[in-house]
């Protein structure tokens, strides 16, 4: 197989953006996807997103942690069935700072208390359009895992949505990873090609888990319902 001839290795992106190819073993990739289908349930469950404008994210999402919706985040599902957001998983945050240190050492790693998990389902027909990750009071590290089908991730500059860009063939159990001077570099996803996922898996489509450290306060103990601008 070509993988097998032409294995594919660590890439750095641009300055503090690093590809991991195969980061996630099948085992590990089973065990992520059954903890995306149980966070996909309602309450809280998986959702269509309505932009400010009117439209709807052609790729679903699910929120762990903090609820983020265009472009606040809350506790509770505030564009939804109004339910308390799932909880973040302690776990999570581990795999998210091994993430980090794999990709940019433990330095970077030191500060990133994760705290928010989007899940993004895409189907053959989904897409992400070219933007930003800036609702977040904090520059730790964005984490990027995949599962599922290949995609095109486009992976720009901080200062527009157009060129320059790069794109890069993210797999199944790829991770990639973005901090520091590239942080707030905007990114997208323009073709998922279906059909792609390990047979094993058991995955139509793509599933994308990111990881974010909000920067905002915990919330007071029986409190929190209300949203929140980064």
């Amino acid at each position: 197989m070509d993988a097998e001839l032409f294995p594919r290795r660590r890439a750095e992106i641009a300055p503090g953006a690093v590809h991991l190819p195969d980061w996630l073993d099948p085992a590990r990739q089973r065990e992520l996807l059954d903890a995306c289908r149980r966070w996909a349930r309602p309450p809280a469950g998986l959702r269509t997103v309505r932009t400010p404008g009117g439209g709807t994210m052609t790729a679903r999402q699910v929120c762990l942690g903090w609820h983020w919706y265009p472009y606040a985040y809350a506790r509770t599902v505030a564009d939804g069935d109004g339910a308390p957001v799932k909880p973040f998983p302690a776990w999570l945050g581990e795999l998210g700072r091994r993430a980090v240190t794999d990709a940019l050492g433990p330095e970077a790693a030191r500060k990133a208390a994760y705290d928010v998990a989007l899940i993004n389902f895409y189907d053959a027909d989904a897409r992400m359009g070219m933007h930003r990750d800036a609702d977040e009071r904090s520059s730790a590290p964005v984490v990027s895992l995949s599962l599922g089908d290949t995609c095109v991730f486009r992976f720009g500059n901080t200062a527009t949505r157009t060129r320059p860009w790069t794109d890069v063939e993210l797999r199944s159990g790829d991770l990639f990873v973005f901090g520091g001077p590239s942080r707030f570099a905007y990114h997208g996803v323009p073709r998922v090609h279906a059909g792609t996922a390990p047979g094993e898996l058991g995955l139509t489509g793509r599933l994308n888990v990111t990881l974010r450290v909000s920067g905002l306060p915990a919330p007071a103990p029986g409190g929190g319902r209300s949203g929140q601008r980064a």
